[in-house]
């Protein structure tokens, strides 16, 4: 990430053995990036003893973690990483924004990445406004409710149902953004539409104007469900990319309720045919609504394997 929370990020660890090429930028000015590198041989967690002394953190206001895993625990999970940041709270009373699990493909892939109960977090910082989550393994998100949070943001190649249905039972009643990457089956993805039901009611997100449900085996049947869920009403944005659409699933959300209030429709990376994406560009650009399609693309047809057509998310090991 390279910006976060309206940020730009800064990278940490501050290593003393590292050289610094000028100053550190004031506290309030980035969103700063903790991590660990495999060839470290020292803890994420000695790295943010360093953070807490080194910089002014009663001006932090956003925090991005970075990968915690060294060579030596590469099933290391984010419990004791949670537990660092929970024991530093009153260290950190400006934090409004953490984004856990910053993690490319190069340090592990995302459907690895273990994570744990991110519960004590939402309890010790009661003022957070914005929050992401890269990977699935072992995730518990059970916030019953939420005064201040504004963005829920969920990464994964495969989320779990439990996860989904702990989402869309929580009451956020200022909620402006969510978004899931809901995953496939291959990688532990269990979702079913029903999961989604109180989501698409809106009835605990009375402020929600983002919804993106997205990197999903289930985006034709997430289509038909939004035809006619009341939380697309108030909706200035809606986000299907980066799944298994295709154009029953487009033809479903097109003969629903109207959609020409919302700035923007975003169907990248699908499996719609040329003519489906003509539709929707004649039905929705006329409304003024920002279509982002893929046009053309590899995606289209899927892959044949052994005879059987098979399509997939965009992000899933």
């Amino acid at each position: 990430m390279e910006e976060f929370a309206g940020l730009p990020v800064f990278a940490c660890p501050l290593d003393e053995d590292e050289p610094r090429s000028g100053p550190l930028p004031a506290p309030e000015s980035v969103a700063w990036r903790v991590e660990v590198s495999w060839e470290a041989g020292k803890s994420w967690e000695q790295y943010f003893e360093r953070f807490l002394d080194e910089v002014d953190t009663t001006a932090v206001s956003a925090l991005v973690i970075g990968t915690w895993m060294g060579e030596d625990d590469y099933d290391k999970g984010s419990e004791s990483v949670i537990e660092a940041l929970v024991a530093a709270r009153d260290r950190l009373p400006a934090l409004r924004s953490v984004f856990l699990g910053d993690i490319t493909s190069e340090e592990n892939e995302i459907s690895w990445i273990r994570q744990g109960s991110v519960a004590p977090l939402f309890e010790a910082f009661p003022g957070l406004e914005e929050f992401g989550v890269r990977g699935a393994i072992n995730l518990e998100i059970p916030v019953e409710r939420h005064e201040r949070l504004r963005s829920l943001t969920v990464q994964t190649g495969g989320l779990s149902a439990e996860v989904v249905r702990a989402i869309a039972a929580a009451d956020l009643p200022a909620l402006t953004h969510l978004e899931v990457w809901l995953g496939t089956e291959y990688y532990g993805a269990d979702v079913v539409i029903d999961d989604l039901a109180p989501i698409m009611t809106g009835e605990r997100l009375p402020n929600l104007r983002h919804l993106a449900l997205r990197n999903s085996d289930i985006q034709d049947e997430i289509c038909g469900a939004l035809a006619a869920a009341p939380v697309v009403a108030r909706l200035d944005s809606l986000d299907l990319s980066m799944g298994v659409l295709t154009d029953d699933g487009a033809a479903a959300l097109l003969t629903g309720q109207p959609l020409g209030h919302l700035k923007s429709l975003d169907m990248r990376h699908n499996y719609l045919t040329d003519a489906m994406r003509t539709r929707l560009r004649e039905v929705l650009e006329p409304a003024d609504v920002e279509l982002r399609s893929d046009a053309g693309t590899a995606w289209e047809d899927g892959t044949e394997e052994d005879g059987d057509l098979r399509r997939f998310v965009a992000v899933g090991e």
